[in-house]
């Protein structure tokens, strides 16, 4: 092959090479980056929340005073001494109220079976209906703090937080609304004298799916020990009651009881 003839094909093929690079080049910027998996963005698992509507007066003010408001030492475990020697036991806890048209009807479905129950009440709830604390209380059943309006509490200033933690209905337990929580916020409800609940089954009665959906789910998922999530307040709970006394007279034919926790 002559020198001539070596040097056209040279300039050919790196012609050829530029004219490649050009064209990939252009494909990758016309292409969108591939979105990120969640999985890969998300460091840690946050609690299943549960919206429900929340109480329109908003607390003014800020926060007054170290805790007097616990009714003593929290328990590490409220469900410990219920349930100790491993008995079929179920928690069953009621957030949002007390509500004067719901409150009283889970009381009533609670008491036809001998069951109990704990209440995760508002502030503000029951600022607004007075005499309802003490019905919850006098039927047996116990009273947790769900902070008094209701907001996230991630979200929200360190003043306001420690408003709505140490300033809320009086208990040992306190379950941050919506299952939010980080490190502050459990900070700040061990500084008051409680102990965080959260739960383990939530039928999502608070969506109001159905009442055969309600029961469906808890009958599926609870198991001895396990805290139910429900609801007496934020709005239309009569598929709750309903639901309630259909799981209710089943889960009492297999054998359980019904407890309230140390709160």
């Amino acid at each position: 092959m002559s020198r001539k003839l070596a040097a056209v094909f040279a300039t050919a093929a790196a012609a050829a090479l530029v004219v490649g690079s050009l064209i990939a080049m252009a494909l990758v910027h016309e292409s969108p980056p591939k979105p990120t998996s969640a999985a890969s963005t998300t460091s840690s698992v946050t609690p299943t929340t549960t919206p429900t509507d929340e109480p329109t007066d908003e607390p003014t003010g800020t926060p007054s005073k170290t805790p007097d408001n616990n009714a003593g030492s929290p328990a590490a475990d409220p469900t410990a001494a219920a349930a100790a020697g491993n008995k079929k036991v179920l928690f069953f806890s009621f957030d949002d109220g007390p509500d004067p048209v719901w409150t009283p009807k889970i009381l009533t479905v609670l008491q036809k079976y001998n069951a109990h129950a704990t209440f995760f009440e508002l502030g503000a709830m029951q600022a607004a209906h007075p005499g309802l604390r003490e019905q919850v209380l006098a039927a047996g059943n116990t009273i947790g703090s769900h902070s008094i309006t209701h907001p996230q509490l991630t979200a929200i200033s360190a003043a306001r937080r420690h408003h709505e933690i140490f300033d809320g209905p009086q208990s040992k337990c306190f379950r941050p609304p919506y299952g939010a929580s980080n490190p502050r916020v459990r900070a700040d409800i061990k500084a008051a004298g409680m102990t965080q609940v959260l739960w383990d089954v939530d039928p999502r009665d608070w969506a109001r799916p159905g009442v055969n959906a309600i029961v469906s789910n808890i009958l599926h998922n609870a198991h001895r020990r396990n805290i139910i999530l429900m609801h007496d307040g934020g709005g239309d709970r009569s598929e709750t009651v309903t639901a309630l006394d259909r799981a209710l007279q089943t889960l009492k034919a297999q054998g359980y009881t019904f407890a309230a926790m140390d709160c």
